[in-house]
């Protein structure tokens, strides 16, 4: 039964999914704005400072090995996702199955605009490696 009180949120299946696909921070936002939007400030800034502490640690490890494959990505999206869903999203939303769902649309532009602008300056930057 739904709750018409509670915000929309995104999923748990969301959170997980955009961590693997695009990183552990835009899943953290997401989760972010889903405590932002239940009025949870404080809980929100400390799921954004450890999606930000994972991505970095993310980068740290990549720029220790000398050929970082894209699993290395996937791998770490992965593992920060299911800390995210798996343990935030349950911690601070026990009951998440009766909040309403927001829709994945405007995330899913927004990855892919950033995932478009990486992707140019990368074949941009190789360009000019090249010349």
């Amino acid at each position: 039964m739904e709750n018409n009180n509670l915000p929309k949120i995104y999923s748990k299946g969301t959170i997980l999914g955009f961590s693997i696909f695009l990183s552990t921070l835009f899943g953290g936002v997401l989760l972010y704005q889903n405590l932002i939007d239940d009025k949870k400030k404080k809980e929100g800034y400390i799921v954004l400072g450890v999606s930000i502490l994972l991505t970095i640690i993310t980068i740290i490890i990549g720029s220790f090995l000398e050929n970082p494959k894209s699993s290395l990505g996937f791998i770490s999206g992965f593992l920060g996702g299911n800390i995210l869903s798996n343990y935030f999203v349950p911690k601070y939303f026990p009951n998440e199955e009766q909040y309403p769902k927001k829709q994945i649309w405007k995330p899913l532009i927004i990855g892919f605009i950033i995932f478009v602008i990486l992707m140019a300056l990368i074949i941009y930057g190789r360009s000019l490696e090249n010349s």
